[in-house]
């Protein structure tokens, strides 16, 4: 076979191998990251999450609240990128994660709530290309907030949690 060849057939299984499968991030109590494989169910099988399916949660543990975050630009330089939107994951246990996509990069992170104030926290991102983000927040409920986040280009953005 020619090298073509046999790099269109090699790419052809890794395609068709992965297709019916996903991989879900899973955060342990000490809040390390694991990634778990799961295939996907036939088309139009209904999707039952059961406690089981998140390990590392212990049974009857409030199940992660995913949520959305909109940042709005609060200066010149984030005026040029627009509203940013990203996801959070409320892990409802003083702790989440989020992800966001900023000037073609991925950014991930986590949030901690500041001690001695259940509603107040802080939150850090970084990207694989280096950039990186601050933010401080506060939380009126569970599923909503909102703070100030400052990106390492010095953009400067108002972020609204949930809603």
């Amino acid at each position: 076979m020619m090298p073509s060849k046999k790099l269109a057939v090699a790419l052809s299984f890794s395609t068709l191998s992965l297709a019916g499968c996903y991989v879900v991030p899973v955060v342990d109590p000490q809040g390390n990251v694991q990634y778990h494989h799961y295939p996907l169910p036939p088309a139009g099988s209904p999707v039952v999450v059961a406690p089981s399916a998140h390990p590392g949660l212990p049974a009857g543990a409030p199940l992660p609240q995913v949520m959305q975050a909109r940042l709005y630009p609060a200066n010149e330089l984030a005026a040029r990128t627009g509203v940013l939107s990203g996801t959070v994951t409320n892990m409802m246990t003083g702790t989440g994660r989020f992800q966001l996509h900023y000037n073609g990069e991925t950014l991930t992170g986590e949030a901690t709530r500041v001690s001695n104030d259940q509603r107040r926290g802080v939150a850090s991102a970084f990207g694989t290309s280096g950039t990186s983000m601050s933010c401080e927040y506060q939380m009126t409920n569970p599923r909503l907030g909102a703070g100030t986040c400052t990106f390492s280009n010095g953009a400067k953005y108002q972020v609204h949690i949930g809603g």
